[in-house]
């Protein structure tokens, strides 16, 4: 197919396919901050509804597990029955389940709800990743579509802790699940209006076994790093819940090489450019989730910041990344991804390891901000080269299960990192705590180690994006 027929059957698809880029980016936005917008908001929740702290800790996996899980599914439910009708049906079931969990009057039901989220979002969130790739075909338009992706999505990260704190100080915790009706409204309404249906669809027998195994192995791998930030690594729970990840991460390989129709085919990852892109998204997520998730802590606990400030001093991290999303397609363009994509790294590891030398008492100014410029600017190039090298060369019919992967890959890599770091991190000011130093640089020292894992985390990414094809730049 020529460029002008691609661009053309593009055109089709959508008219103004820059501004449906702008309400599938929306939905993804919303997956990605309520992953973590409910963090300020559980105190306050597990007061007015009775949770404990074990209870509590329920609310997060409850969205992490079954979205974490069922993403490749969902990728592959796309493919099968249009991209568009599973991402509205996705972006519906999340509305719903988030007025729910605004309702909720009993941990049994916020729980109930939080799960349905979870569900949704990976039904949508590859259908929307799929969308982009159909809508923007040509390597320039898709590279830029990326950028405000990129940006937008990860500002749903940093932005969780700032909204977190501002709704749920003014309008009480259950607007931290409202937030989200109006605006996944909006993207119900406009899609179909912005995209044509899928012209076709993938037909045939549905993989059941492949399913249930992929879904199983990821749960259980999910399951496994969630309970290690609980209980520990050396816990039976943690251990056997691994265990299980890798048995049926085998038996899932055996029933996909045998199915004539299977869910995952094997043969996608002779894409070097759709593996090496997972992986460098698995390392930058668990880089990117324990980052947000100390430095939020790190902010309250040891500077003293109220949760409001905390979030307000995130946004120069959040524009940085924002902007230098939208600068990274032109990088890409000049540069080639493999290069830019690890300088990105490598900038992201520079501003981490500055950020470990920040003491007890640091100063916003001139100890903290300069770091985590460094940082926006390095996730906020990285995730957009990551993610477009992962889609690179996918077929149509395989976008979906491209996009659950790429997804994927970032919620293990987030849950993988957390576990790793946060456990890293309370070794270190446990041990310190115990010889008598003082509960402030106790944490701050943890959280510097926290730190220099994650920028690890970020340098072994780039090292695996080394073995990224080379792709001649365009001058």
């Amino acid at each position: 197919m020529s460029t002008t027929e691609v661009a053309g059957s593009a055109t089709v698809r959508s008219p103004r396919r820059w501004l449906a880029l702008v309400f599938l980016a929306l939905a993804q936005f919303l997956v990605v901050l309520d992953a973590s917008i409910v963090n300020i908001a559980l105190p306050v929740l597990g007061g007015n509804l009775h949770m404990d702290t074990a209870a509590l800790a329920w609310v997060i996996t409850a969205y992490v597990l079954p979205f974490g899980g069922l993403l490749l599914l969902g990728g592959r439910l796309a493919d099968r029955y249009g991209h568009r009708r599973l991402f509205l049906v996705g972006t519906a079931g999340f509305v719903v389940a988030s007025a729910l969990a605004g309702f909720s009057i009993t941990s049994g039901m916020l729980i109930t709800a939080r799960v349905m989220q979870g569900v949704s979002a990976a039904l949508l969130a590859p259908a929307a990743l799929a969308l982009l790739t159909h809508l923007f075909t040509q390597s320039q338009e898709r590279a830029r579509a990326l950028g405000v992706w990129g940006g937008v999505a990860g500002i749903g990260s940093a932005a969780g802790v700032l909204l977190g704190g501002v709704l749920t100080a003014s309008l009480g915790w259950q607007s931290v699940f409202y937030v989200n009706v109006p605006i996944g409204i909006a993207v119900i309404v406009a899609v179909p209006l912005l995209v044509a249906p899928d012209a076709s669809v993938q037909r045939g027998r549905l993989d059941v076994l492949g399913a249930a195994a992929v879904t199983s192995a990821l749960v259980t791998a999910v399951g496994a790093f969630s309970a290690v930030e609980q209980v520990g690594f050396l816990h039976p729970l943690p251990l056997t819940l691994a265990a299980a990840a890798v048995i049926l991460g085998i038996a899932l390989v055996m029933i996909e090489r045998r199915t004539a129709q299977p869910l995952i085919p094997l043969a996608v990852f002779r894409n070097r450019s759709l593996t090496v892109g997972n992986i460098v998204m698995l390392l930058v997520g668990a880089a990117m989730i324990a980052l947000f998730f100390a430095l939020s802590i790190y902010m309250q606990a040891v500077l003293g910041y109220s949760a409001l400030i905390a979030g307000l001093t995130q946004l120069p991290l959040a524009a940085a990344l924002v902007v230098f999303a939208g600068i990274a397609p032109a990088v890409i363009t000049r540069f080639g991804e493999k290069s830019t994509l690890i300088a990105f790294l490598v900038v992201l590891a520079a501003g981490l390891v500055w950020l470990a030398f920040a003491p007890s008492d640091a100063a916003f100014m001139t100890q903290i901000l300069g770091p985590t410029v460094l940082i926006g600017i390095g996730i906020g190039g990285a995730f957009v080269a990551t993610t477009q090298l992962a889609v690179e060369g996918v077929e149509g019919g395989e976008a979906g299960l491209a996009g659950g992967l790429v997804n994927t890959s970032q919620q293990i890599g987030g849950a993988l990192g957390l576990a790793v770091l946060s456990t890293l991190a309370a070794t270190r000011t446990s041990a310190l705590t115990d010889v008598g130093v003082a509960a402030p640089e106790a944490l701050t020292a943890g959280f510097s180690w926290l730190f220099i894992g994650a920028a690890v985390f970020a340098l072994a990414g780039a090292v695996a994006a080394g073995f990224a094809v080379t792709r001649p730049a365009e001058r």
